[in-house]
């Protein structure tokens, strides 16, 4: 029988009946918008051939793209256009050049966990609406808390490491005085914190966020190869006691941004356990190096910290944004630290184990499944697969750094210990000058100058920077399992054909 059409319904002018969306045409354009994907994206990522970014100025880029926003949508022809110039123009950070940041390459399974994800569009705060992500981040957690080396933990994932060190800081807090949660800053001490000169910035960020305020954190002096001094870390935490502060978090790095350093966390824990201080270790960089036998000794006495960071979408190349804090306590800190009890949400009469709706322990509402894109990686490499992709990062910078050492016109800032490598390239019209304050001045505008030439031309994308007192040099990081012995000699070629004529 062919059911009888309905009589129009009209409500404040609007017609309800059947769904207005042309869902043949959109199911068209997702095809076609998938092959676009496929053939620009995925087929050429690893191609050396194809460049690293199209270089345009931003008002040329904005002319380019056609951003304008309009009253009345645009045929599917035209958004394909729009959407093969958004490739064009958008950097390929799956392109095995592409070193400029703490991330790069192309992780299939990953990808194809996004694409999932994004489709299902999942939120992860209570079992009913998401209970296959909540159970693969738990699964995830408990692995990752075990590469830590706890017995036992909670854990959540986040949006980045910059966030998971601000909760780690909340939570440090929370423990030293519960009463904050209720009754707010006024009837604290100064509340004062630790952490490397090397440490990442945003530990700044949070302390201003949570109202602690950036002169309330203490920055460690460093040793020469950018770690923490635990001796000058026990001596500012009696100068902080002894001036009425309350010192209550400690913040070690493992993996510093620039020059990849590790703290000593065995030392810094002895200080911590003396004093009575929450250790919170960022390993947002450093962390991947724990899923390697031959690495993780990087991170000796990690599993003594009380928090620990850590970014798989780094080394590990989960996909941005993928980022775990892990917590050693099991009482249930996170949720009492951040619960709010929403009663829509969280109702305790539920039908199924309300201990699975773990959003509650979250200082979001909506939050995505990354633990997803990890998961999918993990299962399709095994332990073993995401253990050679961290041998083989570190085996590759080892071969850059032999090859620096013995090319004229480069220079090593210093031996890495992690994937970082921090070098000068000297031009020749350097190379017989003498090290004073006109070299280095000249020195300094080197780096700026090739790096604008690579992204010109396109051949490859590079990080550069000053760093404590040292004038502008580059930062190479290896990461991408596509990135071969090739790539690092022609980083080293290109650089001096960029920069021979200075």
């Amino acid at each position: 029988m062919i059911p009888s059409k309905k009589s129009a319904v009209l409500v404040d002018g609007v017609v309800l009946n059947g769904p207005t969306t042309d869902a043949r045409a959109g199911e068209k354009f997702v095809q076609e918008a998938c092959r676009l994907i496929m053939e620009e994206v995925v087929l050429k990522a690893t191609d050396v051939s194809e460049k690293v970014c199209e270089w345009r100025p931003p008002e040329q880029l904005k002319q380019l793209l056609d951003l304008e926003l309009r009253d009345t949508g645009e045929p599917h022809h035209r958004l394909l256009e729009l959407c093969q110039d958004v490739i064009r123009y958008s950097v390929k950070t799956n392109h095995p050049r592409f070193f400029n940041q703490l991330y790069a390459g192309l992780d299939y399974y990953s990808l194809v966990a996004r694409f999932m994800t994004e489709a299902l569009n999942p939120s992860v705060y209570t079992y009913e609406v998401s209970p296959v992500f909540l159970l693969v981040e738990e699964a995830v957690l408990k692995k990752m808390i075990e590469f830590i080396g706890w017995q036992e933990g909670d854990g959540i994932f986040n949006p980045g490491g910059s966030v998971s060190n601000m909760y780690a800081m909340n939570l440090a807090r929370y423990k030293y005085c519960p009463d904050i949660k209720e009754k707010g800053l006024s009837g604290l001490p100064r509340l004062i914190l630790f952490t490397s000169a090397e440490c990442h910035y945003s530990m700044k960020k949070a302390a201003s966020f949570l109202g602690i305020g950036t002169e309330n954190v203490c920055f460690v002096e460093t040793d020469g190869r950018g770690k923490m001094i635990p001796a000058e870390l026990e001596k500012q935490i009696w100068q902080a006691s002894k001036e009425g502060a309350a010192p209550f978090l400690v913040c070690a790095t493992s993996g510093t941004t620039v020059l990849g350093a590790f703290d000593p966390l065995d030392e810094i824990a002895d200080i911590c356990e003396r004093h009575g201080l929450w250790l919170h270790v960022d390993a947002s960089w450093g962390g991947s190096a724990l899923m390697s036998r031959k690495h993780r000794q990087l991170l000796r006495g990690i599993h003594r910290a009380d928090s620990v960071a850590w970014n798989p979408h780094k080394m590990l190349m989960a996909g941005i944004q993928c980022c775990a804090l892990l917590v050693k306590d099991k009482s249930d800190l996170l949720k009492k630290c951040y619960s709010a009890k929403a009663s829509y949400l969280f109702q305790q009469d539920k039908f199924y184990d309300v201990s699975y709706d773990t959003g509650d322990k979250s200082i979001q509402c909506s939050r995505r499944p990354d633990a997803f894109k990890f998961w999918m990686t993990w299962k399709a490499l095994g332990t073993l697969g995401l253990e050679e992709r961290v041998n083989r990062a570190l085996a590759l910078s080892r071969y850059l750094v032999e090859e620096i050492k013995k090319r004229e016109g480069f220079k090593l800032l210093l031996e890495p210990e992690y994937a970082n490598i921090c070098f000068w390239y000297i031009p020749p019209s350097l190379r017989e000058m003498e090290e004073g304050p006109e070299f280095w001045a000249k020195l300094n505008l080197v780096a700026p100058t090739i790096k604008e030439r690579m992204m010109k031309k396109g051949s490859l994308m590079l990080g550069y920077q000053p760093h404590q007192g040292k004038v502008n040099f580059f930062r190479q990081v290896v990461i991408s399992p596509q990135v071969s012995r090739e790539d690092m000699d022609f980083l080293l070629d290109e650089i001096d054909r960029l920069g021979r004529d200075m």
